[in-house]
């Protein structure tokens, strides 16, 4: 139950979190000037999310036929989040392709951010956790563990989303509706280091973990 707490609490993160897009659903809702634009933006930012962490996430459910050496890749995921966390630390540039996506390709934008900035990558160790769980009382041989460990990668994917729905959808509401664009002019705040530290911290739990 505490990992899963886990998973929808970075996606709740991830929602609030400016740079995962909820101010383009503000910005669609000003420009229609209606609210039913502003949650529509939510939802494209939504699909590309879960794209995004199921492409991630659904590669480590087949390692299941590895689950011998389960040791190894939850240390080694754990290892990759952390130096990626490390060259997001040091390294806090955005890809130029990213400037060059129209504002109305939501899903795609948010697809390619989330991947670009490792948001998949920080469910890993979480995820990892659950399926060694879950081999542990599993008993309907490989096929069977393999297809709940893809099914599980769906739902963490999904639980996450949601998460991300609540959160952002949440505060675009509120900017647009009460507190105003001001708001983002003061709210607005380099989260890089803090998005690197929490890929580092993931990852040094997941290590932890693994060898505890």
């Amino acid at each position: 139950m505490t990992l899963w707490f886990v998973v929808f609490a970075s996606g709740l993160y991830h929602g609030l979190s400016p740079g995962m897009g909820w101010p383009l659903a503000v910005s669609a809702g000003l420009w229609e000037r209606r609210e039913a634009a502003l949650f529509a933006a939510v939802l494209w930012l939504a699909a590309g999310h879960f794209a995004a962490m199921a492409v991630v996430l659904l590669p480590f459910a087949f390692l299941t036929w590895f689950i011998d050496r389960s040791v190894e890749i939850r240390v080694g995921a754990g290892v990759l989040v952390i130096g990626f966390g490390l060259w997001r630390f040091f390294d806090q540039r955005h890809p130029r392709a990213l400037a060059r996506i129209k504002p109305t390709q939501l899903a795609l934008w948010s697809f390619l951010v989330a991947v670009a900035h490792g948001a998949g990558l920080l469910l890993v160790p979480v995820y990892l956790g659950m399926a060694a769980q879950g081999a542990h009382t599993n008993h309907g041989g490989m096929g069977h563990a393999m297809e709940n460990s893809i099914t599980m990668a769906i739902a963490v994917s999904a639980t996450h989303t949601l998460a991300m729905v609540v959160g952002g959808g949440a505060i675009a509401w509120a900017v647009y509706r009460y507190l105003g664009l001001q708001f983002l002019k003061k709210s607005w705040f380099n989260l890089e280091v803090l998005w690197a530290l929490s890929l580092i911290a993931a990852g040094t739990a997941g290590v932890w973990s693994a060898l505890a």
